[in-house]
């Protein structure tokens, strides 16, 4: 039996074909069906000037106005004025266009049509990056939004591809450096930016430089002569390091610190060098100067963007913004906001805006489309370049990482057990902070116990055959020193620093290096010297917050980490104090892990974790308070496997 359908039988039947699959009826449906071509609107926008003639003589911004008109479209194919005067004669659901058929709600393709009649005009280079990442069902469209289109320097900018559109840059006369290719390429980018008044993000690998393409963008902007000066906001513990790569590189630029208990702001400068913590203090000084430039190190100090120091940062007023960060994203993509909040501002909406339209999705819902809508926006204003690839630099050479498994001395066990057996006891009376303080304050001690009795107890007592950890750490070094090679020891419990430095100093009979938050800057910076030194020591131990960033330490082609942060990125930093340019020797990072304990069961969780930063360019442990008591147990529970001979 044969039965011919018009067009509204033909829409109903599809409408209603589950319903009879269900049935038990076979039904077959054409392909279009399952992935129908979307009838919707495209922008096209239009900018004078290639990206390579904008970087020799305009300045821009992302509030130039561009010409824009809108479209309709099929896929990727815009529609002639007869087929829309087709379309807007269609009172049916299922039209036929260009041999294809394509649904549409006709009430939509009406409010559409009429949407179009307003023509074109102008709007912002701001507001172009917005839509080419709004969804494609934004409710603030008649229609959905099938694409964003631009030409000249604006399209060139929307490619995500600009680094590779543009001319070298002359190599500044003020720069003693030889710049390697991806370089120059970043400092043609960070030109091209600064041309057009927009800010830059650059995210490069740490280890690639970021450092000495900013100093280049320096020189090159003061090729003529005194230009206002640049602000340079960073962690106190990289303030000498900046001061020694601006004198190595640009020995020519006059540069000024401002820290200190007696500090005074020296503007008649070309760099004034200043920490986070004085910006948060002296926010409304500093805002009272005109810098031609704010430069932000290891950016990701900002990244919780309702504190006062984030807030203060970001309003600091500038021509020209720069954020230098290894890491854009650690934990949340709401810190990327803040640092492109910064560079930007306004270029991805408001905070709540950002979170409903993306964190939201990409963090809960691991949304891709999403997560490439965020790229498209971000895409111009960050550069990342990752050192394991080849095309970018071929003298590093690769690291090796391994996850070093320790056991449990049978007395690390006992207190193990005994720290579980006491929040079970007490967690089921807790609710709310006093419960999340719990387990964070059991996480805590259960890590102090894989590391060291000791450390827990702060008894003082021996330290020699009462852990796991010390004893591999002991086999790795003496293998290590009697290569002639040196090694970086990282810990984020500065009382278990403490404990190993002078058990190592006499186990080994040498110097040993201890650097944490409380070493003053002088003594920090010599320690840096004396260890990269061929005749230097060979074991540095370093707390993680103090000496994971911003320090250059090659010399060394072992990294231990002795606990966990959980943080992926914060570890990955750490590791590239010797992963870096300059490092000609294999690096082989260890992760110390005791089986059977909860730093299995976590690390297990690490690699997890580090999807979301790079769906998009991290974590920490409050997630884990949220887990039922069930799942704490069974996260804590000591295994078989935990002890050791």
């Amino acid at each position: 039996m044969e039965l011919e359908l018009d067009v509204e039988g033909a829409y109903d039947f599809l409408q209603h074909a589950a319903v009879l699959a269900e049935a038990g009826f076979g039904v077959m449906l054409p392909s279009w069906w399952r992935q129908p071509h979307r009838l919707g609107l495209r922008l096209n926008a239009t900018s004078r000037g290639t990206a390579g003639e904008v970087a020799k003589e305009s300045e821009l911004g992302l509030k130039v106005l561009v010409d824009y008109r809108w479209e309709l479209a099929v896929g990727d194919g815009r529609l002639t004025e007869d087929e829309l005067l087709s379309l807007a004669s269609a009172k049916v659901p299922l039209i036929r266009v260009r041999g294809q058929w394509v649904h549409v709600d006709p009430k939509r393709l009406a409010a559409g049509l009429a949407f179009l009649k307003r023509g074109g005009g102008q709007m912002t280079a701001a507001q172009v990056l917005l839509h080419s990442g709004l969804h494609p069902d934004d409710v603030d469209l008649p229609l959905p939004l099938n694409g964003v289109e631009a030409t000249g320097w604006l399209g060139d900018l929307l490619s995500g591809e600009v680094e590779h559109h543009l001319e070298p840059v002359a190599q500044p006369p003020g720069l003693v450096a030889e710049l390697r290719p991806y370089q120059q390429r970043g400092l043609a980018w960070l030109v091209f930016l600064d041309r057009l008044g927009l800010g830059a993000c650059l995210a490069d690998d740490m280890g690639l430089g970021k450092t000495v393409q900013l100093l280049a963008l320096e020189a090159h902007s003061r090729r003529g002569g005194r230009r206002l000066p640049t602000l340079l906001v960073c962690p106190m513990s990289v303030v000498g390091n900046w001061q020694r790569e601006a004198a190595r590189f640009t020995p020519g630029l006059e540069v000024r610190v401002y820290h200190g208990a007696d500090r005074a702001l020296d503007v008649a400068c070309d760099l004034v060098i200043t920490t986070y913590a004085v910006v948060a203090r002296d926010g409304g000084k500093l805002a009272d100067v005109s810098w031609d430039r704010v430069v932000l190190d290891e950016a990701q100090n900002i990244k919780n963007s309702s504190t006062r120091q984030s807030r203060v940062v970001r309003s600091l007023p500038a021509r020209h913004r720069v954020a230098l960060t290894g890491t854009p994203v650690e934990n949340r993509l709401a810190e990327l906001w803040s640092i492109m909040d910064f560079v930007n501002p306004g270029v991805l909406g408001t905070i709540n805006t950002f979170r409903a339209r993306f964190a939201v999705p990409i963090e809960r819902h691991h949304d891709e489309d999403a997560a490439v809508r965020l790229r498209r926006i971000t895409g111009p204003f960050v550069l990342r370049r990752l050192k394991t690839d080849p095309q970018v630099i071929t003298d590093l050479p690769d690291k090796i990482e391994v996850k070093q498994l320790c056991t449990l001395t049978a007395e690390q066990a006992t207190l193990y057990q005994a720290v579980v057996d006491d929040m079970l006891a007490r967690i089921a009376e807790a609710e709310g902070v006093k419960r999340k303080g719990l387990v964070l304050a059991t996480m805590s001690r259960l890590k102090q116990v894989c590391n060291h009795p000791a450390q827990l107890l702060g008894d003082g007592s021996r330290i020699a055959g009462r852990s796991g950890k010390l004893a591999r750490l002991e086999e790795i070094l003496d293998e290590a020193l009697a290569d002639g090679d040196k090694a970086l020891c990282f810990t984020q419990f500065t009382a278990f620093g403490s404990l190993v430095v002078p058990h190592l100093a006499a186990r080994f009979d040498t110097e040993v290096l201890y650097l944490h938050g409380g070493t003053p800057k002088r003594a920090r910076d010599e320690m840096v010297r004396r260890f990269q030194e061929k005749d230097g020591p060979s074991i540095f131990v370093l707390s993680l917050k103090a000496g994971g960033t911003g320090l250059n330490l090659t010399a060394a082609n072992h990294v231990i980490h002795l606990d966990r942060w959980w943080n992926p990125a914060v570890e990955d930093q750490a590791t590239d104090r010797a992963f870096r340019i300059g490092q000609r020797n294999h690096v082989q990072v260890r992760k110390f892990v005791c089986v059977g304990t909860l730093e299995e069961r976590i690390d297990r969780m690490i690699e997890e974790k580090r999807g979301l930063a790079q769906l998009v360019v991290g974590a920490g442990e409050d997630w884990l308070t949220e887990l039922s008591t069930g799942e704490l147990r069974d996260l804590f529970a000591l295994s078989g496997e935990a002890v050791g001979d």
